[in-house]
This record gives structure tokens, C-alpha cells and sequence, in this order.
């Protein structure tokens, strides 16, 4: 009954008649949906992950797995999930939860807001005794995801501390595609990648990306947008960026997902992970008092 109170409390507090509400999801998980006139979304407080952007007149853009585990200390499988501040597995404690600790946390809900024809919700999470014990930091994360005609997503650290701080990040976004082994993704010719399943070798990208394998690569020094097209789905995913230089592009291939509980049968076909990040040799570095802001945008368009 409290976490029911307490949802029902946040709608009360933050709510839109009509067009936004906060209400009890998966696992009695709290969530805000978004119904407008321009777009359907989701987005959860655990991870203030997004897990749903529907565009008017659209299908669905996010993927999200159907064995999702929905529960405190467990992350959600799809969507866009925040890796912060660390990305992977931490690299002086194996123990450390992987890509970092935000993504499993619950954060606070700031403001739901009208900000054209879209509408933004702002959530934010601070340092505390539970995050030092992994990264001895003050900071505070704001994340402001604005559902629209497109999708924008800004996450902001603001260092509260004395010391300057370094962190890698990344907005771990899965896209739906209806057959990933017939998509292309475009915009990335040329680019110098690090190949994570041939032993974190540099090779060059030629032409556009086709994933033929267990995909999992970060691209390096990009600022440039890329593009998604489905020729199933008849449609182009554009992701444009900022402040970020670095592109993941990620698919575990069959092998892979058949090992990972939290995905459904063949469901690895249905995804292709487009990542804003600032990873590896590309970490941030914040100086005390100053703020970082990194920025994706997912627009949709006809192929």
C-alpha cells in the first residue's frame, strides 16, 4: 500500500491531466506515461530508464525485452538504459556492477513539464554513502528526456566536489528493428572502431554497417549523426548527437542471447544498441563546481 500511496502522491504532485501521469508499471515499478498529441511514452524511475517513444502515427521505436526482470537491483533489458560512471566492467574491481551503478538505482522525479508539443520529465540522482563505495564522488546527474516528434535525451553531471572528476558514460539505446541482419546502419564510413569481440583490436569501417555476428564496437573521435534504415519497417532512425565522441554499436548474435536470461527466444533479431557515449580513451573529465552535458536525439523518418 506505500508504494501505492506514494505513486499515487508523485501523480498528484507532478501530473498533467491528460497528457502525463505517474502510475504503477511492470513489477509495481513507478513509471510516468506520456499520452500527446505528438507521441506515446515510458519512462521508469529504477534507472530513469525510458523504456517506450512512440511517435504519433508510428511504430514503436525501443526495443524491450519480454524476460525483462523488473526489481530493484536488476536492470532493465531495452530501452535506454544510463551507464554511469563507468562503462562495462569496472576496471580496477571486478566486483563492481557493470557499466556503473546508476542504471539500477531509483531515481527522484524533478518536474514533469509541457515543452512545446512534447513533454519533458526531468529525474535526477545524487551521491550518497551506497554510490562511494564504488566512486568516492560528489555529483549530482540530471536527465531530462523530452518525448515528441523526436526523442531527446540530455544527461548532465554537475561535480560537487573539490576534486575534478573523470567518468565514462553512455546512453545504451536499443532500437526495434523487425530483422537486425537486413538493417543498415549508415553515417559511420570511414571511422576508426575498437572491435571488442577480436580482442579490442583497431580496425577502419568500410562502407555501412551490417551485422553479419556479435557486433560490439566503439567507434572513436565521432560527432556526426547516424542512421538506421529498416526495409522491413520502412523507416529511418536518425540519432544525432553532442558533446559525445563516442558511437557503440552493439548485438550479441544468436550464441550470446541464447545465455542471457533476461532476453526472449530469437529476440536478439529484433535489436540493434546505437550508443551516445564518451567511452575508453574518450573519458570526461568535469572540473569542481562545473557541469558536463551530453545530448542524443532520435528522429524518425520514411525510407
Amino acid at each position: 500500500m506505500g508504494n501505492i500511496a506514494s505513486i499515487s502522491e508523485l501523480d498528484r504532485r507532478f501530473g498533467i491531466p491528460g497528457i502525463a501521469h505517474v502510475l504503477e508499471g511492470n513489477g509495481g515499478l513507478p513509471k510516468v506515461g506520456i499520452t500527446s498529441s505528438t507521441s506515446v511514452g515510458e519512462m521508469y524511475l529504477h534507472g530513469a530508464h525510458v523504456t517506450s517513444w512512440r511517435p504519433a502515427g508510428a511504430e514503436e521505436v525501443l526495443f524491450l525485452s519480454s524476460k525483462s526482470r523488473w526489481q530493484d537491483g536488476a536492470a532493465i533489458r531495452g530501452g535506454v538504459p544510463i551507464c554511469f560512471p563507468w562503462f562495462g566492467d569496472k576496471a580496477d574491481d571486478p566486483t563492481a556492477p557493470a557499466h556503473g551503478f546508476v542504471r539500477t538505482k531509483s531515481w527522484q522525479l524533478d518536474a514533469i513539464a509541457l515543452s512545446g508539443d512534447g513533454v519533458t520529465v526531468t529525474m535526477f540522482t545524487s551521491s550518497n554513502e551506497g554510490t562511494k563505495q564504488w566512486w568516492p564522488a560528489d555529483f549530482c546527474l540530471t536527465y531530462r528526456a523530452t518525448f515528441g516528434n523526436e526523442l531527446s535525451l540530455e544527461l548532465e553531471l554537475h561535480n560537487r566536489g573539490t576534486t575534478p572528476l573523470r567518468f565514462e558514460e553512455a546512453l545504451h539505446s536499443y532500437h526495434r528493428v523487425r530483422d537486425v541482419r537486413i538493417a543498415r546502419l549508415a553515417g559511420l564510413d570511414g571511422i576508426r572502431y575498437v572491435d571488442k569481440t577480436d580482442s579490442y583490436r583497431e580496425k577502419n569501417q568500410q562502407g555501412d554497417i551490417v551485422v553479419t555476428g556479435e557486433t560490439d564496437r566503439v567507434y572513436l573521435n565521432t560527432k556526426t549523426s547516424v542512421a538506421l534504415e529498416d526495409p522491413v519497417l520502412r523507416r529511418r532512425l536518425q540519432v544525432t548527437k553532442e558533446n559525445s565522441l563516442t558511437t557503440v554499436v552493439w548485438n550479441p548474435w544468436a550464441d550470446k542471447a541464447n545465455k542471457m536470461s533476461d532476453l526472449g527466444h530469437n529476440e536478439w533479431t529484433q535489436m540493434l544498441c546505437i550508443e551516445t557515449s564518451n567511452v575508453l580513451g574518450f573519458t570526461v573529465r568535469v572540473a569542481p563546481g562545473q557541469r558536463h552535458c551530453m545530448k542524443a536525439t532520435v528522429s524518425i523518418g520514411a525510407l
